[in-house]
């Protein structure tokens, strides 16, 4: 205990502002990402824009994407133009897009708003690991990103808490507080002092060549194209957890049981968190972030004596059975324990990618082969954009299942109808309840059979990595 403190004396002023530049801007991000998917898709008297879930998952997936693509560049911009400057800069971005995003209601405009909101966190990305990465040394670097780490969940935990206190009055209210949370980085970039970085003279155009003929040098290691590839399974299994679950609970899973029993024993939960006698989707889904709260360190300090690779594919497959298992059933307590399980193997899988890249890089390409770790996220979030949209929709989706039952019935129901108003003209006329709807409807089409898809991904990932790593690496 007294060695740790002693660690954290070490540490600069600047390294503990940038620590919580990236909480506030992690709580900024999550308020709104967390509640984004059911934001995209939900019926319109709900404050939904009733997209499609292929026009979500094109969405999401492709937005995202390049979020994680554009940090290869925007990091040297930031090398040429100062890191001060370029937060500022992405700050604004950030700032605007999210007071502007509630005011687009077309997928053109709305898709336009998200790239251009992603344009400022790429700006942000490299910078603040850039940061990190310079008021730490070999000594300290351990806990100072252990550190880092931590305030990215405890951000992504506090956002979806905050804004989904605020969601059922005006879901506008969830941008403007996310644009209010990333405010308060202007405030404390007054106190930021740039680290030191390489200045150069080199015209931006050259540096940014550069970076593209780094990435074809790196593509050309066939070996470590097909270890992104086999990444960027994990990663796509790994994002359904923002993309299609909080769509999934929220058109399936039964939640007034969890709702009643907050009521009778912690009231300002379900007060906050809960909407007509069932609590909200992003609550449940928030819940991963919870856990990595809690046992993070406990999960560390279990897996950093094993062997990254052993790690990875354990991880993979805990992950794998957990999220797959979040969309078996319509039980809610069974969802939070599947969660659970799959928050233990990202614990454990998650920080163990980067050290095996570090590991099967060549010893004298380790920085240019670090710098790509990103490929995996980006190829992952557009690979999730595709299961969460078309895939989900034409298996999972509660409104296209029931409107081919209503097709088949010969029913004549009005498609200019919100979507909440077109399900319970469909009850009427099938003379049920929305209950007894959503359950005819599960279990007549059997919605749930996605987690087959997400498990075959996350599973295939976890058998290629362990196949990959015995063939591709036997001398090791």
């Amino acid at each position: 205990m007294n060695s740790t403190l002693a660690t954290f004396k070490k540490f600069p002023r600047t390294f503990w502002i940038a620590n919580t530049i990236e909480l506030f801007e992690r709580w900024a991000w999550y308020g709104f990402f967390m509640l984004f998917a059911n934001y995209l898709t939900g019926s319109t008297d709900d404050g939904g824009l009733q997209f499609s879930q292929a026009q979500k998952g094109t969405l999401m997936g492709v937005g995202t994407g390049i979020l994680y693509f554009l940090p290869v560049i925007t990091g040297a911009i930031a090398d040429k133009f100062g890191y001060r400057r370029v937060l500022a800069l992405a700050f604004l971005i950030y700032a605007s897009a999210f007071v502007l995003l509630p005011h687009f209601n077309s997928f053109t405009g709305v898709f336009i708003m998200y790239l251009y909101l992603a344009v400022g966190a790429a700006l942000f990305k490299p910078v603040i690991s850039a940061t990190i990465a310079k008021t730490t040394t070999d000594e300290t670097s351990t806990i100072g990103f252990g550190n880092f780490y931590m305030m990215v969940n405890i951000g992504a935990f506090l956002g979806p808490m905050l804004t989904l206190i605020f969601k059922n009055s005006s879901y506008d209210l969830v941008f403007y507080i996310s644009a209010g949370m990333i405010s308060v980085n202007f405030i404390l970039l007054l106190f930021y002092r740039e680290p030191n970085r390489i200045k150069t003279d080199e015209p931006l155009i050259i540096t940014i060549k550069q970076v593209f003929i780094n990435i074809y040098k790196v593509f050309l290691d066939y070996k470590f194209v097909i270890f992104l590839i086999i990444a960027s399974g994990f990663w796509t299994m790994y994002l359904q957890l923002f993309f299609t679950l909080p769509v999934f609970i929220s058109q399936w899973v039964d939640t007034s049981g969890m709702y009643q029993y907050f009521s009778e024993n912690m009231p300002l939960i379900a007060e906050n968190y809960g909407h007509n006698g069932v609590m909200e989707a992003e609550f449940i889904t928030n819940f991963d972030a919870l856990f990595i709260i809690a046992f993070q360190i406990v999960i560390s300090s279990l897996v950093m004596r094993w062997k990254a690779l052993s790690t990875m594919v354990g991880g993979f497959i805990i992950a794998t059975l957990g999220l797959s298992l979040s969309f078996f059933t319509q039980d809610v307590t069974f969802i939070v324990v599947a969660i659970f399980i799959f928050s233990i193997g990202e614990m454990s899988a998650s920080p163990k990618i980067t050290e095996y890249i570090g590991r099967i890089a060549p010893s004298d390409k380790k920085a240019l082969y670090m710098g790509y770790s990103f490929i995996p996220l980006f190829l992952g979030n557009i690979f999730a954009g595709i299961v969460s949209g078309t895939v989900y929709q034409d298996m999972s989706d509660k409104h296209t299942l029931l409107l081919k039952e209503v097709n088949e019935r010969g029913l004549q129901i009005s498609t200019e109808l919100s979507h909440n108003e077109y399900f319970s003209s469909a009850a009427e006329q099938l003379n049920m309840s929305n209950l007894e709807l959503t359950n005819y409807l599960w279990m007549t089409y059997n919605p749930s059979q996605i987690w087959w898809v997400i498990a075959a991904i996350g599973g295939g990932a976890a058998i290629a990595l362990a196949l990959y790593n015995q063939f591709m690496f036997k001398k090791n």
